[in-house]
């Protein structure tokens, strides 16, 4: 099968087939004499099997990582497991991560103490450093809409 019919029965583009090659989690096709790529119904499966670790949130380095062991028939159920459960792991921990950063923005938000149409410049506030690397953004001063001046003289 050529190019265009690998990337159509797995759902993907021809640029995304060719950058995998580039990356080499897919083998370097044989060649027609027209010089067109020329893939194997192992290729499917092997492409199928990239597109579906991704989705799983397996990275293009963690899927070059198992592709080997995979091809080699040395990818059993243990190591599944493992692999699994460590992805699991960093997903809990991204979790966590963006549960410290909503906390974070909540706070930020229930600080505010100006006016809904105030308009605020960068002296105004400050980002303290609370370790997460995202900061809480603390207004230095209250601020108040502008007083109308009277027109009465």
């Amino acid at each position: 099968m050529n190019i265009s019919q690998l990337a159509r029965a797995c759902q993907t583009s021809t640029d995304t087939v060719r950058y995998y090659e580039k990356q080499g989690l897919l083998a370097a096709p044989a060649r027609q004499e027209n010089g067109y790529r020329s893939y194997a119904p192992a290729q499917v499966e092997q492409l199928r099997f990239i597109r579906g670790a991704q989705a799983l949130g397996f990275s293009l380095q963690e899927i070059r990582e198992i592709l080997p062991l995979l091809a080699q028939g040395q990818l059993g159920r243990a190591e599944i497991e493992q692999q699994l459960q460590a992805k699991m792991a960093q997903i809990d921990a991204h979790i966590a991560q963006l549960q410290h950063l909503k906390t974070e923005l909540a706070a930020t938000f229930a600080s505010l103490r100006c006016a809904p149409e105030s308009r605020l410049k960068t002296a105004d506030a400050v980002a303290p450093d609370s370790g997460s690397g995202t900061g809480v953004a603390v207004l230095k001063r209250s601020f108040a809409p502008p007083k109308r001046r009277s027109t009465k003289g």
